[in-house]
């Protein structure tokens, strides 16, 4: 299939509402609420690209799709490479020719107290959770702009909504965000669509990598977390919305956070 759209796909499009035969790109799907968004929406019928810096992840999750019946294509996605998220985007539009969404889901939270002064985690978050959603939008938008059709969704967190000690970097970058994500709505027009999901605390590998005081702290919470299936859910229900319909801000989280 050739990688421009023709009009008669636009056409096409702009008259189908739902998940069936979309193309949507996902990044951090080898884990957590990536790898359960992929499934959910291969399972509804979308063909998925999945991104992630681990292949045998990927590829694990892309044998998962085919099995039950799915399409699934992945590519090894760095996203604090801005060729990594071009290269994700064109192999979306090579195999199918077209990209309805951009799933920006990759995400570290490396939380510490700022005294301790860990520059390079700041740094990582930066790249990674802003950083990484800006390239996205940079390889998305002008293909987009040339199909007349698009859907940004980008994951951030309650980290956002309600500023915690330890969390100050990781909150910073979930909000800067959010920001941007309001500023790319408003300049979208009406073909456009962008949906920014904040789920709360979900049982993820989110802390792997802390230090184990911290980790034992943080696995407290873990034991009233979300399955990441439930933030797919909420990524499909804004994914599914007939065209003109733009599901702007969704917060997920446990019943029992506060």
């Amino acid at each position: 299939m050739s990688a421009s759209t023709t009009s008669t796909e636009k056409t096409d499009h702009m008259g189908a509402s739902g998940i069936d035969g979309k193309v949507i790109a996902i990044t951090g799907a080898g884990s957590g609420i990536g790898e359960a968004t992929a499934l959910l929406l291969a399972e509804r019928g979308a063909k998925v690209v999945l991104g992630a810096r681990r292949p045998e992840r990927l590829e694990a999750v892309a044998a998962r799709v085919k099995e039950a019946g799915g399409d699934a294509a992945w590519v090894r996605t760095d996203v604090r490479r801005k060729e990594d998220l071009a290269a994700l985007v064109k192999v979306a539009r090579d195999r199918y020719g077209k990209l309805d969404a951009l799933v920006s889901n990759a995400g570290v939270g490396l939380i510490s107290p700022l005294d301790d002064l860990r520059v390079e985690d700041w740094e990582e978050m930066v790249d990674v959770n802003l950083k990484g959603v800006l390239y996205g939008i940079a390889a998305a938008l002008p293909v987009f702009r040339e199909q007349g059709f698009g859907h940004f969704v980008n994951t951030v967190s309650t980290a956002g909504l309600r500023i915690v000690p330890l969390q100050s970097v990781y909150a910073g970058t979930k909000n800067a965000v959010r920001t941007i994500s309001e500023g790319l709505r408003q300049e979208a027009g009406d073909s456009l669509r962008v949906t920014v999901v904040s789920p709360g605390a979900v049982r993820t590998d989110f802390t792997d990598r802390l230090d184990p005081a911290l980790r034992a702290q943080t696995d407290k919470l873990m034991e009233i977390a979300l399955p990441p299936e439930a933030v797919a859910r909420a990524i499909a229900f804004a994914i599914e919305q007939p065209d003109g319909v733009d599901v702007g801000d969704i917060v997920v989280r446990p019943t029992a956070q506060g």
